[in-house]
């Protein structure tokens, strides 16, 4: 990493001795990239000048002016266990405490459950399948008698997957969904958000007194608080909110098996704890997942940053910009084929890559001298046009009025009031989607997509300016760090890269597909009709934009999280299945 990053943004220790061993690097050697003199063409812009001012182009450029990152510091996550060893990691300046995760730990669980004889986990959608497993697996290994069942709604199809699966009614692992809520001492409600909405007086009614609602999102929370409502006073709440979709909790936890540590970043959150259990039992259902290593946020928090993550650099912003520059590199004489390798096989392949294991400074210490022309040119135009979708986004999720847009969405999904239903219909037909299909099926194994400079100045761009908005909004490093970058390169990337975006766009969670389809359009036209103009207009590069992002501290606190990743990159094989029970038939 650069030395311009902050000193104190390297250091790790623990808070107890039996866990001080230091950490090494877990970063990977040459990745071979592509030159970054792939075949250009001259009319994709005009020679950008290069200014030693601040200038920008666009309304925007009377009111923001460049500054050096600054951080709105969170509230303390500090967090006691008793179970656990709980160790600080320093994030730019910033203490944090973590957990760290591992196999070796599994013998540990029966501790961190203790009183809990039956986790509940109700639902099979995106995380309910890879949970219930990985719990599973973990309290056998750990030589637990603690027994997992899973509640479906009757007459389901997913009964037969659970099956599948190994959970049956005949060994009580299986069964309704509010007789296995009524059942358990603790209580993983994954269900979709909107059915969340929809029916959590119900789920709350069967809960046993003293038991533990547990979530894997925070959206339920937002929406009880857009209506002035809270939780059941009698019920502890936590969260364990893994920083990856479901087939990845379950991909990396199987490679774990071979590779200690394998597994997805988690948050935990206390949000309600009327034992003192709460804590305990919230990290031995991360560990049990196989998280690698859990930060401690706030269920407020972390509905604003998953919520608005999703929208952005998760999805629906990549959606955005890989739709704005295929059409302008094709416009402007590139081949289909070549446009989408540049765009989408870029962004998903090489550039995912160098960032998961280096850093988005090494993307761009990569390329050649003309190559980081071409990327700062992309950087300066698309950064606050990026951040003005983000910020609107942002506050539209921490207002509630994009939570109470999942609900409705959801409503709307079936017959009411006399209109037909709508539910989302599929978007991988148009002809960017077709040429992708043709790509995949002629790709060389491992191939990671050319390195090309302008397509990603325009992403790092869009990544610098959502880790500065939830910067600005108070969220730790932890979060920022593993909601807008660990989640992007090393979870939703990789699939997008096995699959296309479409393919993720039509299949991951609902929240998720109705935020992409709702934002990705935003982002196309603002670096259409801003960031691109300005490139083609020659617009002076702003140099405060590219000064700060060289020294940027997040650099030095992504470094500190890389030390933290294990050695194991998820495995998408050609015939991995991550659809959703529910849209196989669709399918």
């Amino acid at each position: 990493m650069a030395a311009a990053a902050a000193a104190t943004s390297f250091s790790i220790s623990t808070s107890t001795t039996s866990s001080s061993k230091s950490l090494k690097p877990a970063l990977a050697g040459n990745l071979g990239f592509l030159s970054s003199s792939t075949p250009s063409l001259k009319p994709l812009r005009a020679k950008a000048a290069v200014s030693s001012g601040s200038s920008s182009s666009g309304a925007l450029a009377a009111c923001m002016v460049s500054a050096p990152a600054s951080f709105k510091a969170p509230a303390s996550h500090d967090f006691e266990t008793s179970v656990f060893n709980k160790e600080k990691v320093t994030l730019a300046g910033n203490d944090e405490y973590i957990v760290r995760g591992g196999r070796d730990l599994f013998k540990y669980l029966p501790d961190a459950f203790k009183g809990i004889k039956q986790i509940g986990v109700i639902g099979w959608g995106s995380q309910g399948p890879a949970q219930a497993q990985n719990l599973r697996d973990s309290l056998v290994e750990a030589k637990s008698d603690i027994v997992v069942k899973i509640g479906l709604r009757k007459g389901s199809s997913s009964f037969a997957e659970a099956r599948a699966a190994g959970f049956t009614e005949e060994n009580g692992t299986l069964g309704d969904i509010y007789e296995t809520i009524s059942g358990s001492d603790l209580v993983l409600l994954l269900i979709s958000d909107a059915a969340q909405a929809d029916n959590y007086e119900k789920v709350f009614s069967h809960m046993k007194p003293n038991s533990i609602l547990g979530l894997s999102h925070g959206f339920l929370l937002g929406h009880l608080q857009s209506m002035g409502l809270d939780f059941p006073k009698n019920v502890s709440v936590i969260a364990v909110c893994p920083k990856g979709m479901g087939p990845s909790v379950r991909r990396l936890y199987v490679q774990g098996k071979e590779v200690n540590g394998a597994g997805i970043n988690a948050s935990f959150a206390v949000h309600q704890d009327v034992d003192g259990r709460a804590t305990d039992v919230a990290l031995g259902w991360s560990v049990a997942l196989g998280s690698p290593f859990t930060f401690a946020t706030t269920l407020e928090q972390e509905y604003k940053s998953d919520i608005f993550g999703e929208r952005g650099i998760l999805l629906g912003a990549v959606h955005g910009v890989v739709e704005s520059l295929f059409r302008r590199y094709t416009e402007n004489g590139m081949n289909d084929e070549l446009a989408y390798k540049n765009t989408v096989e870029c962004i998903t392949g090489v550039i995912s890559k160098t960032i998961s294991t280096k850093g988005m400074l090494a993307v761009y210490n990569s390329l050649t001298e003309e190559g980081k022309k071409e990327f700062e040119a992309a950087y300066s135009a698309s950064f606050y046009p990026c951040m003005e979708i983000l910020y609107e986004c942002y506050e539209d999720v921490a207002t509630g009025s994009e939570i109470r847009s999942v609900v409705l969405a959801g409503r709307r999904f079936y017959e009411k009031e006399g209109l037909p239903a709508f539910p989302m219909g599929k978007i991988d037909q148009t002809r960017m989607w077709k040429v992708g299909e043709r790509v995949r099926a002629t790709r060389p194994a491992g191939d990671l997509g050319p390195l090309y400079p302008f397509t990603a100045g325009v992403f790092v761009a869009l990544m610098m300016a959502q880790i500065e908005v939830l910067r600005k909004k108070g969220h730790s490093y932890s979060e920022i760090i593993n909601e807008s970058v660990i989640e992007s390169v090393d979870s939703l990337n990789p699939f997008m890269h096995a699959r296309g975006v479409s393919f993720m766009v039509d299949n991951c969670s609902t929240t998720a597909r109705l935020g992409s389809r709702k934002w990705a359009p935003r982002f196309d036209y603002n670096l259409t009709q801003q960031a691109l103009v300005a490139v083609d207009n020659n617009t002076p590069i702003n140099r405060d934009l590219i000064s700060n992002f060289l020294a940027d501290p997040v650099h030095g606190a992504i470094e500190v999280c890389a030390q933290l990743r294990p050695t194991v990159d998820i495995s998408v094989t050609a015939d991995a299945d991550f659809v959703r029970p529910e849209l196989r038939q669709s399918n």
